[in-house]
C-alpha cells in the first residue's frame, strides 16, 4: 500500500479514535502492525504540533504558558493555582479560560440546576455537565469516566467492567455566545450510562489529553439498604445553638460481612466535599435486627449551622440588582460593584430564602442564560476594622468550595476593607467568605452560626463486597433541616 494513502488513512481515523483502532485497519492495509504503529506516533506528534502553531483566532485552552501570562480583556485572571495540569480527583479546573461549570440532573423544574450529581444505578434522568470556555474559537473536546473508590482514589477496574462502550465522548453540543462582550463557546454533554454503582470522575480533555475540568458523580444502588436521618441535639453548652446534629441509622436487606468495619459511610452539608465528616463507625450494631446505628456524643456528626447565605442578584445589567452597588454596562467587560459587606458574628439569626451556595445562570435582558448572558468584572467589598488570622476568599458554589486565588481578597488597612473581584457570568448567586485556616476554610469567623439555618444533609454508604475490587455505593439519603417548605 502507497505510504501517502496509509497517511492518509490514519489521519482521517486519528481524528476519531485510538492508536489500538488503527492498528486494527493493519490486515486491511496489508501492513505489519509495528509499521502502522511507528507511522502513527509520527502523524499523531506531527499533527499535535500542528494544531498548537496554526489557530488562527485566540488562545488554545490546552496552551501551557496561559497560566503566566496576564489576562486579556475578557479572559480570566491566570494565577498559579492553573500551573498544575496534574489530573486531581476532586471538583476542579484546570485552565483559567473554562468558567461556569455546572453538575447536576436535570429533571425539567426550574429548581433541576440545585439537584446534586447522585443518580441511581437506573440513570433514568442522566446527569448533565455544562460549561463555558472563553474565547472566538471552539475547541474539540471529549471527556471520560474514571471509576474510583471510597477515598476517590482510581479502582483497578477496566473500562469494560463499569461502561458498555468506549471510554471516549466527544462533546457535540455547543454553541457561540451571542452578541456578548466576553466571548465564549457554551459546551453540553450528557454521562453515558454505567453498570456499576460508585465514585466516578468525570474528565473533560482538550488536544493532547490535557485535563481542562473533572466533576465528582455519585451512582448509588436503590433498594439495598433503608436510611434514617433525622436532626439531633448536640449533648453540649453553647454548641446546641451553634451546631447541627445529624443522627441517623442504616437497615440493611442484603448480606454484610464485618458491617461494623466494612461499611464505610460520608455525611455532607450542601452537597460540599470540603467539609464532609468520613471515617464514622457506627455506635451500635444489632445483628439480629440487621441495624447500624450512628449517634455521637463528641460532635463527630456535627456541622457549624453558619447563617443564611448572602446573595447577589446580577441577572440584569440595566438596573441594580439585590446586592449590588453599581452597574457600568457600557465598560468591556461589564463591571459591577457589589453593596460593602461586614461581618455577621455575633448578630442574631436573620432568616430569609437563600439556594445553599449555588447559582443561577440566567439574562434578563434576552432570555437563555447559556449563550445570551454576558460574563461580568465582580468587586467584592468585606469591611474589617481588622485583619483576620489568616488569607479571607470568597466561597461557594463560585469557586467550587476552593480557596481559589481568584476569589482571595486584599487588606487594606488604610481603608479598612477587603476587597477583590472575580469574572462572573450573569446571573444570581450566593456566597460566603471564608478563613483559611490549618484546618480548612473557617466561614464562622465572619459568617456566625445559628442553629435556626436552613442547611441541606446527604449521607453516602458505601461497602466492598468480599472478593471484588472496588467500594460500591449501596445507599443514599438526604434530609433538609429547618425547611421553609410546608
Amino acid at each position: 500500500m502507497n505510504r501517502r494513502l496509509l497517511d492518509a488513512g490514519i489521519v482521517l481515523e486519528w481524528s476519531r479514535i485510538t492508536l489500538s483502532r488503527a492498528l486494527s485497519f493493519a490486515g486491511i492495509w496489508g501492513l505489519t502492525p509495528t509499521f502502522v504503529a511507528m507511522r502513527y506516533r509520527f502523524l499523531s506528534a506531527t499533527l499535535a504540533l500542528a494544531a498548537t502553531a496554526c489557530v488562527p483566532l485566540g488562545t488554545p485552552i490546552t496552551d501551557p504558558n496561559a497560566a503566566r501570562r496576564p489576562a486579556t480583556v475578557g479572559q480570566a485572571p491566570a494565577t498559579e493555582y492553573y500551573a498544575d495540569k496534574t489530573l486531581r480527583y476532586e471538583d476542579y479546573v484546570y485552565n483559567p479560560n473554562v468558567r461556569t461549570v455546572q453538575c447536576y440532573v436535570p429533571t425539567g423544574q426550574v429548581t433541576e440546576i440545585f439537584n446534586p450529581p447522585i443518580v441511581p444505578l437506573a440513570q433514568g434522568q442522566p446527569v448533565l455537565l455544562e460549561f463555558d470556555v472563553l474565547g472566538s474559537q471552539g475547541e474539540r473536546l471529549t471527556a471520560k469516566l474514571v471509576h474510583c473508590d471510597v477515598n476517590w482514589q482510581p479502582s483497578v477496574l477496566t473500562d469494560m467492567q463499569f461502561l458498555n462502550e468506549i471510554n471516549e465522548q466527544t462533546i457535540t453540543d455547543y454553541r457561540a455566545s451571542n452578541a456578548t462582550k466576553v466571548p465564549y463557546y457554551h459546551y453540553r454533554l450528557q454521562m453515558p450510562q454505567v453498570k456499576l454503582s460508585g465514585n466516578y470522575l468525570w474528565v473533560v480533555q482538550g488536544t493532547g489529553g490535557t485535563p481542562l475540568l473533572s466533576r465528582r458523580v455519585l451512582v448509588y444502588d436503590q433498594g439495598a439498604l433503608a436510611i434514617s436521618m433525622k436532626q439531633g441535639i448536640p449533648v453540649a453548652g453553647q454548641e446546641r445553638y451553634t451546631l447541627q446534629q445529624i443522627d441517623f441509622g442504616i437497615r440493611y436487606n442484603m448480606q454484610l460481612i464485618n458491617p461494623a468495619q466494612e461499611v464505610k459511610v460520608v455525611l455532607r452539608q450542601n452537597f460540599r466535599w470540603d467539609n464532609a465528616k468520613y471515617n464514622l463507625r457506627p455506635t451500635f450494631v444489632r445483628d439480629a435486627e440487621r441495624q447500624l446505628d450512628y449517634q455521637y456524643f463528641n460532635f463527630e456528626n456535627a456541622f457549624p449551622a453558619l447563617s443564611e447565605f448572602r446573595f447577589f442578584d446580577l441577572r440584569t445589567f440595566r438596573s441594580v440588582g439585590v446586592g449590588v452597588a453599581r452597574v457600568d454596562a457600557n465598560a468591556s467587560p461589564r463591571t459591577a460593584d457589589l453593596q460593602p459587606e461586614a461581618t455577621r458574628n455575633g448578630q442574631s439569626y436573620s432568616q430569609y430564602e437563600d439556594i445553599n451556595g449555588q447559582r443561577v445562570i440566567e439574562s434578563r435582558e434576552y432570555g437563555n442564560g447559556a449563550t445570551n448572558a454576558d460574563y461580568l468584572n465582580v468587586a467584592f467589598h468585606l469591611r474589617a476594622p481588622q485583619a483576620a488570622p489568616g488569607p479571607v476568599y470568597v466561597v461557594g458554589a463560585l469557586s467550587d468550595w476552593q480557596l481559589k486565588d481568584e476569589y482571595k481578597l486584599t487588606y487594606d488597612a488604610a481603608t479598612g476593607e477587603y476587597t477583590g473581584g472575580a469574572l462572573l457570568k450573569q446571573g444570581y448567586y450566593n456566597y460566603l467568605y471564608a478563613v483559611q485556616t490549618a484546618q480548612g476554610a473557617n466561614s464562622v469567623y465572619w459568617e456566625g452560626s445559628h442553629q435556626e439555618t436552613e442547611n441541606q444533609y446527604d449521607l453516602l454508604v458505601y461497602y466492598r463486597p468480599p472478593g471484588t475490587r472496588t467500594d460500591l455505593l449501596i445507599g443514599y439519603q438526604s434530609i433538609d433541616v429547618n425547611s421553609r417548605n410546608p
